[in-house]
């Protein structure tokens, strides 16, 4: 369900686009159903997606040339933890093709990119330690519940919207958890 928040909030901040890229890693385990979710979305907002596959460093550069011949006009990029460990790559490609991107986590804005939608990390942290606290008082893993995130962050970069020629729309503005001057 965050690939359709994400490509909305990106349908927020550059509505024109009408072609949306999405960098997806195809090992992913999630990306199937990640695609299929996007694709659902694009075709509810009118918006046609690229997919664009990359496994190591050379696959995103290659991804990023694909975006500017088939002149994507914004981007979506999918968790990963191999996209996390090269954010500044993929940033910096971003915006050297001086594109709209929005973000799985906050660590891509703060690095420059334009905007970031995602788990809240330091609440996931937090509730770490309350699993981790529990199973120290003797309660056996195996009988607490799964749980997934509930709170989720916007980030927007506002340095990078003004570099870009964007102009963020103040609902938007509004929603983020966080602005970047």
């Amino acid at each position: 369900e965050l690939a359709s928040k994400r490509l909305g909030l990106l349908n927020e901040l550059a509505p024109a686009s009408s072609s949306v890229a999405a960098l997806v890693n195809p090992t992913n385990r999630g990306a199937a159903s990640a695609i299929s979710e996007l694709e659902a979305a694009g075709r509810a907002l009118g918006r046609r997606i690229q997919l664009l596959n990359a496994r190591n460093e050379t696959e995103i550069d290659n991804a990023f040339e694909i975006l500017a011949n088939q002149r994507a006009e914004a981007l979506l990029v999918h968790p990963d933890p191999f996209f996390t460990s090269r954010i500044v790559q993929i940033v910096t490609r971003a915006s050297r093709r001086a594109l709209p991107v929005i973000y799985p986590a906050r660590e891509y804005a703060e690095a420059g990119g334009l905007m970031s939608y995602g788990a809240d990390i330091s609440n996931q942290y937090r509730e770490l330690g309350v699993y981790t606290a529990r199973i120290l008082k003797g309660e056996k893993p195996s009988d607490l519940p799964v749980m997934q995130s509930t709170k989720f962050e916007l980030v927007i970069n506002l340095k990078t919207a003004k570099a870009l020629g964007l102009t963020v729309p103040y609902p938007l503005l509004a929603r983020a958890d966080e602005v970047i001057e």
